[in-house]
């Protein structure tokens, strides 16, 4: 009886799947680069597998080994042969192993276990496939595989098992640094997960990634280095099944939205319809807290409400839900209204966008399985390891603006921290064009303070503006004395150092100071005393003697005064004349014009005594 219920479940969620979406599973691939022999150069795909620790934003190196017997890899290889190492430095081991005859997983924990750093599986035509995890419970071995495992195609396979028969070494690159796009300075992710805590290994394999990845994901979502969703995958029943009760245990709005049963019993337990509801519950979870400004206590909450309302203590329902809500003080009558009414025949619009995402788009293809991680909209590929998720988001983001976190050394090695990376260098002021970035490192000419600096980034970068002496001082000499402080670096040049005026020198290591005393470069009269000081001179006379510096001779007080008075008495006497002649022209030409003026107005009302009188006439009829 048990038999025939798993057997309709299993059929109805075939149908669930065929009707809701024609699937579009995309394979995900890296390259794989052959190296050596000569006549297999080149680069070929190969497909990632969905188990072990996948090496995003990163390479791995290897030579390709392959044994006749046991070539399946089905099993244990540690009794007739090891790929550890003989000797420090040496190469990685990737074995070859052929397809069929046991898991994928299998495969690939025998080589982990002789010491092989990856397997290559050949697959049995020229199509890519991903090697998934197996629904097998006695599969206990899988939370410890480790290494990268890739499929390739069976003609790529075929080559490399001719070479390795003529003895050639076969050298591989596997290549993760293209394996997510990095466009820009945030990553974008989603989680596709659920509820559910009884679905054995891959339940539990979510809930941990939740608990021990959330420190990280709030960390980068408060920073805004990310932008993360969560997304919960629901089918519809068919038509032709909604009014049986195996759908309406697993459904809810009326076949709209449906989930497995948890235990693949319906006799028992929780149903379909109860992981729906806690699904839909999460997500509008994190959709009032995001409208809240506070998307990262989605993290929180499923921690908090795993730990609990489990199953199998009973809580896994709405009112412990509730409970675990109230604790972050998020409105319930918000939650409440985004859950609506789930008996009704109506649509629900967070669960009908979620079966709408499930859809994939250009190179995301349709999420079909759960869990799944999509970064920078391509699905993650391996065990969902907070490590290995970590270098996964790093490397989708554009080189240069990477998290602090990312360039940390336990999760990547900086390579400017030997030979400078091959970039340019000033040694004197401490500036480099290499900068750290998580898939290694790029040589770019730096702004410091502001200043711009412009070059290859390879062997050559200077200022850009004239603002360089503000940056470690140009890399020029500099230095002081006595409160006195001189550079070689000057404003205004982009490029040099030249020695200030008192020294001498290339200016970038030294400049020193010039005796201008005993070059005799000044105070050379026969008077003057000369005394030379850091970056200048003094000279001084005997007494009653001053230093005319203009004219490098020693005076006296009357020769200076008697000058002086000279020159003032001439000067007061020009000033002098200038103001008598001027004040004679001034006197003469105003009052002549002040007279002219004057006789001007009064000719007007009566004659003066050289001018005759003017008779005047009028005219009739004025009076």
């Amino acid at each position: 009886m048990r038999t025939l219920k798993l057997v309709f479940v299993i059929c109805v969620w075939f149908l669930f799947t065929i009707e809701s979406c024609l699937c579009r599973f995309v394979v995900e691939n890296i390259s794989l680069k052959v190296t050596s022999p000569e006549k297999l150069k080149d680069t070929y795909k190969c497909a990632l597998a969905n188990f072990g620790i996948p090496r995003y934003g990163g390479t791995l190196t290897g030579v390709v080994r392959y044994r006749k017997a046991n070539h399946e890899a089905c099993h244990e290889l540690t009794d007739d042969i090891s790929f550890k190492p003989k000797k420090p430095g040496g190469l990685p081991v990737f074995l070859l192993a052929d397809r069929g005859g046991c898991y994928f997983s299998k495969k690939a924990w025998n080589a982990q276990n002789a010491g092989a750093d990856a397997i290559l599986v050949e697959g049995d035509s020229d199509k890519l496939i991903t090697m998934e995890m197996p629904e097998d419970p006695g599969a206990t071995y899988l939370q410890n595989l480790t290494i990268s495992s890739v499929l390739i195609t069976q003609s790529l396979g075929t080559l490399i098992k001719q070479s390795l028969e003529n003895n050639d070494i076969v050298l591989v690159i596997l290549d993760w640094t293209e394996a997510l796009p990095h466009p820009d300075e945030r990553v974008e992710y989603a989680f596709w997960t659920n509820s559910n805590d009884e679905c054995g290994l891959k339940c539990d394999t979510q809930l941990n990634f939740v608990k021990t990845f959330k420190h990280v994901a709030k960390m980068f979502e408060q920073q805004g280095h990310t932008k993360f969703t969560p997304h919960y995958i629901t089918w519809y029943c068919p038509e032709d099944y909604k009014s049986s009760e195996r759908c309406k245990s697993q459904c809810i709005n009326h076949g709209r939205y449906c989930a497995p049963d948890p235990e693949g019993d319906f006799s028992k337990g929780y149903t379909g319809k109860e992981v729906v509801v806690q699904n839909l519950i999460q997500a509008c979870f994190y959709k009032v807290a995001s409208e809240d400004g506070k998307p990262w206590f989605w993290w929180d909450y499923v921690t908090d409400f795993s730990n609990r309302c489990q199953m199998k203590e009973k809580k896994f329902n709405k009112e412990c839900a509730y409970e675990v809500i109230a604790t972050f003080r998020i409105e319930i009558a918000k939650i409440n209204e985004c859950v609506g009414n789930i008996e009704a025949e109506t649509e629900n619009a967070v669960l009908k966008a979620e079966q709408e995402a499930q859809i994939g788009d250009g190179t995301c293809g349709d999420v079909t399985m759960q869990p799944t991680l999509v970064i920078n909209n391509r699905q993650y590929r391996g065990r969902l390891d907070n490590k290995a998720v970590l270098k996964a988001i790093c490397s989708g983001f554009k080189e240069t603006t990477e998290p602090t976190l990312c360039l940390s050394n336990e999760i990547e090695a900086n390579e400017c921290l030997i030979d400078n990376g091959g970039c340019w260098i000033d040694k004197v002021a401490n500036i480099t064009a290499c900068k750290d970035t998580f898939r290694g490192k790029v040589c770019e000419c730096p702004i410091v303070n502001g200043v711009k600096y412009v070059g290859d980034g390879y062997t050559h970068c200077e200022a850009s503006t004239a603002l360089r002496c503000e940056v470690k001082n140009g890399g020029c000499w500099e230095g002081t004395n006595d409160g006195r402080n001189y550079t070689a670096c000057i404003d205004g040049h982009t490029k040099g150092c030249t020695c200030p005026t008192g020294f001498k020198g290339d200016g970038v290591s030294s400049c020193e100071d010039i005796d201008e005393c005993k070059e005799k470069r000044a105070c050379q009269c026969s008077k003057c005393k000369c005394k030379n000081t850091w970056g200048s001179y003094e000279c001084s006379c005997a007494a009653n003697l001053f230093y005319l510096k203009e004219h490098d001779i020693c005076t006296s007080t009357k020769d200076i005064n008697t000058s002086d008075g000279w020159g003032f008495g001439w000067a007061f006497f020009v000033l002098i004349a200038i103001g008598v002649v001027g004040y004679i022209f001034y006197k003469y030409r105003v009052r002549r014009y002040m007279d002219l003026e004057i006789r001007a107005i009064m000719a007007q009302y009566m004659p003066l005594d050289n001018e005759a009188e003017v008779p005047i006439t009028r005219s009739h009829g004025e009076i």
